[in-house]
């Protein structure tokens, strides 16, 4: 049983790169900082950018469905924490976010910047649509929502062309 043990720990870490992993923990580190620091404070209309969708969607196009998903549950775990409001919606948004984009991006889509622009636009709006329902499950529907998950959707998208360029860099 040790044995198996012993085999099983010596895949599991065979497989982990301490730079890449370095690399990532910093570049999302250093992303939900601009996000949660410089970006909400920008608004146009009362609505703030929001680059984070991008950036687990880069992770996962770029880092694979799976490992794209780790590092898109640990930044949704502290985008939580950062964002008093939420309580588990970016824990669970950002990791199924990067899965279906790495998903893709292994079987349908090529890894350039317009595949990727695609599928942030999706990831916003996704994010977008979750933070109405969300609102609207607790207070009351109002159609004036919609306009606003547009308007930040729109807003994020130049934004989301910042997330593309670290990963870029490093699969080259």
């Amino acid at each position: 049983m040790e044995r198996l043990v012993n085999t099983i720990e010596k895949l599991l870490l065979s497989r982990i790169d301490g730079k890449r992993v370095l690399r990532y923990a910093l570049y999302m580190f250093l992303s939900l900082l601009a996000q949660t620091m410089v970006l909400n404070r920008v608004r146009i209309l009362g609505v703030c950018p929001m680059m984070l969708p991008a950036v687990a969607v880069a992770a996962g196009m770029f880092e694979g469905a799976t490992w794209g998903s780790v590092f898109s549950l640990i930044m949704g775990i502290f985008a939580d924490m950062a964002f008093i409001e939420n309580t588990v919606t970016f824990t669970v948004l950002f990791p199924a976010l990067a899965f279906v984009s790495g998903f893709v991006s292994q079987f349908f889509i090529n890894r350039r910047f317009f595949a990727f622009m695609g599928a942030a636009l999706g990831a916003l709006l996704i994010t977008g649509i979750v933070q109405m329902l969300r609102t609207a499950a607790m207070d009351a529907f109002s159609a004036s929502m919609i306009p606003t998950v547009l308007l930040q959707t729109l807003w994020s998208l130049p934004l989301s062309a910042l997330a593309y360029l670290p990963p870029a860099r490093w699969m080259e």
